[in-house]
């Protein structure tokens, strides 16, 4: 991060993100502590129909001036609503796999 530049915080990140994607449900975690490297999960409709090339570009155009100097790395998770259901159900049937005793 260069010189005089204030990190930036993952609420930051998630009130640039909600502004421009307005109906989005935004999750951000600073991975390494250290105020520069975040992973964000995205759901929005806006995704529908959209490659995951399209999706990330529209994130990243919320965060094109924090991108320049104060976010490094920002790993992406683009979901339409529909696909985090679907992503939810298969993580639930995991962890019944996981979990059911047999006798």
């Amino acid at each position: 991060m260069p010189t005089g530049v204030e990190p930036i915080t993952a609420e930051e990140i998630q009130s640039l993100i909600s502004i421009a994607i307005p109906d989005a449900r935004v999750q951000v975690r600073d991975f390494t502590g250290g105020g520069d490297h975040y992973e964000a999960v995205v759901v929005s409709a806006a995704f529908t129909g959209k490659t995951k090339v399209a999706r990330h570009r529209m994130v990243y155009g919320a965060l094109q001036e924090a991108m320049l100097q104060r976010i490094h790395a920002l790993a992406l998770t683009t979901l339409t609503p529909q696909e985090l259901g679907q992503a939810e159900e298969q993580a639930s049937g995991l962890v019944n796999i996981q979990t059911r005793k047999t006798r």
